[in-house]
């Protein structure tokens, strides 16, 4: 992986400025190869771009969409701001919760799921709503979130 991470920066350098600035993109192409980002990886990618250590975990834990152990193949990202929540949103997540047997942030044992709340998806004229991975779901309703998660192969 190390070899792979310094042809990125490496390719990717003459359209940055600093080294530094090339952290999101070389933590991105970590996070497609292994669906997260370990202690191990930020460590080199510090090494890779002479930055403190602390400097990439201020990144990685700053940004929701960086995550710092295994997730499921499909993320459920659920809606909690208010406009979500008024319209139902908290029952709508303790239900998908329940009825994939998990609980915040966690995945479900087969590796398939993985549910986490997250502070917005920007579509409030679809409230509430949820996110599997890249496609965004809603408004939803206790039956429509069924037909979700049967068409994600969760009956």
């Amino acid at each position: 992986m190390r070899d792979i991470l310094q042809k990125e920066v490496e390719r990717l350098s003459p359209y940055y400025e600093t080294k530094q600035a090339l952290m999101l993109p070389v933590l991105r192409k970590i996070q497609q190869a292994n669906g997260y980002i370990s202690p191990e990886s930020e460590k080199m990618v510090a090494e890779l771009l002479d930055v403190p250590l602390v400097k990439v975990r201020e990144v990685t834990s700053f940004y929701n969409f960086f995550r710092d152990k295994p997730v499921g193949k499909k993320r459920i990202s659920m809606c909690r701001t208010t406009s979500c929540w008024l319209r139902g949103g908290e029952e709508i997540a303790n239900y998908i919760m329940e009825k994939l047997g998990i609980g915040e942030g966690e995945t479900t044992p087969d590796g398939q799921f993985s549910y986490e709340s997250v502070e917005c998806l920007c579509a409030c004229e679809n409230a509430p709503m949820l996110s599997i991975n890249d496609r965004y779901f809603g408004p939803l309703n206790i039956e429509r979130v069924d037909q979700i998660l049967e068409a994600e192969g969760k009956a």
